[in-house]
């Protein structure tokens, strides 16, 4: 940067006026031996600093002592020139004009010609610099407007010519003969130059940098910094913008050049994503080449209307026997997964993008400040049961800066939108907000914005509501796409109502509740019946699955409640008896391991057979065995049932009369089995005993 230019804005930081400037100079002049004396290398600071003081009004003092120092008095003229145009924009303008050459007099008349009709009734103010390093042509800096002419700027308008004729229909042919040929047949001169606006950074530092200069950016828009850094605006203030920067930005540093984009902050969409591991920013991180994007989706967009979206009707069947029984989730639902760390809260998502195979449902898996080698096994697993085909991971990992964190669960939600706007049903899990909202507090609070509860801003309701909002049902209309949200907060000692997970729980359609002390009893998937909820209900459940699950989750709250004043007492009636044996046998059930999803027709079978009462001499030691058994018998002996019940998807009388007739026939095989097998176990311990 010129010294005049670090001079001038020296006098903007201070605020120094033309008229105070004016009278500095006018004190110099009275004085014509004073500058010879101030800029004396033998005078010490102190007395320079004296001098100054004695001489000169407080406004100028700053100044006058850097000139002084850089012995550049004589500059005084050209600086109060200058600053006449930063003081009366209206009136003059100034231009610098960076050249390897410098220009003619035919090519000076046309760059003035170009800056009277571009900014007339303005007194220009041009300034030339000589920059060998353009290569070729020349550069015109207004304001904060770039009209870039170099050699560079030229290849670069070409490129984005040319990047844009392609996205027009039907372009192809003109691509690759006539106009590629045309432009080259004429020169770069042709092309059109339009203006960027240049800032400025005045401050950079824990991932924000503040600019000066740009003075029509947008929030949310991209700015461009050297050393190919990208950023967001965040923070828009009366002298200055604030970026989050998107990567390391140790190339940034006081003084370097940002530039606008014109542009939202986006991602790249398309079929192509289907199967890899992405960044925040759509960038692959799984080494197997890049991705041919199909468009291009901004992060942040309106969610649908009232009058674009529908009721949800359709089931999302999760695989998981608890939930899909008593807490249904349908296909453009907000259900909220809830509970302490380490509780199966990952666990519960994943099973349920592992159902999603063959079901025409699109997965995405956002993970936000989880641990690197937490996201590579999520990655395994889902390679494992051949998940990845119709899933993509993308990542903002716990190494990430905090802008890539926060920007991650919208960026994936613009991928999921493309795919919903095709008619397609998508499926997306954000583990975890809470990780999210730590990562917007953290950009909050170095941005210096007002912390409020828990040091969260003021806005932390909007950041979660503008996000969920995003996932529906569009109406028949608009394709019948949908996007279905699995969100995952993270509480501390089973607290709900602490600050963000009641602001979730707010937005969205229920929630699964996992409770510690349950996990530890070995209750896996470790659901509280009594504060999970559904807020759907029975409308995204088949009649099937509606009819078996009866009265489940009355029974298990039942039970529990039960179970709690029965540890006061040993004598119990056979009433109470049968509903604590009824009691564990359900929630003996309701267990169930990773990674093994059932389907529809599995669980209305064992369902039916649990409230219908025919499991209730089954030892509940075996009941997890005879479940096994079971669902072999069925597909083997009983097929038509399967069948039926996923045709029809409901419960009629002949199929419950089959499925009990089947679960008679296998109970008498296995309870005959388990006796023999006792009987043997008996036998072998006489005979050791002998």
């Amino acid at each position: 940067m010129k010294k005049l230019d670090v001079y001038l804005q020296e006098i903007k930081r201070q605020k120094i006026s033309v008229d105070d400037l004016q009278h500095a100079a006018e004190i110099l002049a009275a004085t014509p031996q004073l500058p010879a004396e101030l800029e004396n290398p033998d005078l010490t600071r102190e007395k320079r600093e004296d001098l100054v003081r004695s001489l000169f009004p407080l406004a100028v003092r700053g100044i006058i002592e850097v000139l002084a120092q850089d012995q550049t008095m004589k500059m005084m003229p050209d600086l109060i020139k200058e600053a006449e145009t930063f003081e009366k924009p209206d009136k003059y303008l100034r231009c610098v004009l960076e050249y390897v050459k410098e220009p003619d007099e035919k090519q000076a008349a046309g760059i003035r010609k170009f800056l009277s009709e571009k900014y007339p009734g303005r007194e220009l103010r041009i300034v030339k610099e000589e920059k060998p390093e353009l290569g070729s042509g020349f550069i015109l800096r207004v304001g904060s407007e770039e009209y870039d002419w170099s050699t560079e700027g030229r290849k670069r308008a070409l490129a984005d010519k040319l990047k844009n004729l392609a996205k027009e229909p039907d372009s192809g042919d003109f691509l690759t003969q006539k106009g590629i040929i045309g432009i080259l047949k004429g020169n770069l001169d042709g092309i059109d130059i339009s203006a960027r606006e240049i800032g400025t950074v005045s401050r950079v530092g824990d991932g924000i940098a503040y600019v000066d200069g740009i003075d029509h950016a947008m929030y949310g828009e991209i700015v461009a910094f050297d050393g190919d850094v990208r950023g967001m605006v965040q923070d828009i203030r009366s002298k200055e913008i604030g970026c989050i920067l998107f990567g390391h930005a140790n190339t940034i540093g006081e003084g370097s050049r940002a530039m606008r984009t014109g542009k939202m902050a986006g991602i790249p969409v398309g079929e192509g994503f289907l199967g890899r591991v992405v960044d925040a920013l759509g960038n692959p991180i799984d080494n197997k080449g890049e991705i041919e994007a199909a468009g291009y989706r901004p992060v942040e967009s309106p969610a649908p209307g009232i009058i674009e979206r529908q009721s949800v009707d359709t089931p999302m069947e999760t695989g998981i026997l608890s939930i899909d029984s008593m807490f249904p989730i349908g296909r453009g639902q907000r259900e909220l997964i809830i509970g302490d760390r380490q509780t199966g809260k990952t666990s519960i998502a994943v099973d349920t993008m592992l159902n999603q195979k063959g079901k025409d449902v699109i997965c995405i898996y956002v993970a936000i400040g989880q641990k690197a080698s937490t996201v590579s096994r999520l990655v395994h697993t889902l390679e494992k049961h051949g998940a990845m085909e119709y899933s993509i991971v993308l990542a903002a990992t716990a190494s990430d800066p905090a802008s890539l964190q926060y920007i991650a669960p919208y960026a994936g939600t613009a991928l999921a939108e493309y795919f919903m706007h095709q008619g397609k049903d998508v499926l997306i899990v954000y583990d975890d907000l809470s990780k999210h909202a730590v990562a917007y507090r953290a950009l909050s609070l170095l941005m210096e914005r007002s912390p409020g509860r828990e040091a969260y801003p003021g806005d932390v309701f909007y950041l979660h509501s503008r996000l969920l909002e995003r996932s529906a049902r569009l109406s028949d209309e608009l394709g019948g796409g949908s996007i279905t949200a699995l969100p995952i907060v993270e509480t501390q000692a089973g607290d709900v109502s602490a600050y963000i997970p009641t602001n979730v729980i707010s937005i969205t359609d229920g929630q699964i509740f996992l409770e510690s002390s349950l996990f530890f009893e070995g209750m896996r998937p470790a659901v509280n019946v009594g504060l999970s909820v559904s807020r759907v209900g029975g409308a995204a459940q088949t009649k099937a699955m509606k009819k078996a699950a009866g009265s489940v989750r009355i029974d298990l709250a039942q039970y529990r409640e039960m179970e709690v004043f029965t540890q006061f007492s040993s004598d119990l009636d056979p009433a109470t008896k049968a509903q604590l044996t009824y009691g564990s046998g359900l929630m003996e059930l309701l267990k169930q391991p990773l990674e093994h999803p059932l389907s529809m027709e599995e669980q209305v079978v064992i369902l039916y057979a649990a409230t219908s009462h025919l499991l209730v001499d089954i030892p509940k030691e075996k009941l997890k065995t005879f479940q096994g058994g079971l669902y072999e018998y069925m597909r083997s002996s009983y097929p038509q049932v399967g069948d039926a019940l996923r045709t029809t998807k409901t419960l009629s009388e002949d199929i419950q009369r089959e499925i009990a007739k089947a679960v008679g026939e296998y109970k008498a095989k296995f309870l005959k089995a388990q006796g023999n097998a006792l009987e043997a176990a008996t036998a072998d311990a006489k005979l050791d005993k002998q």
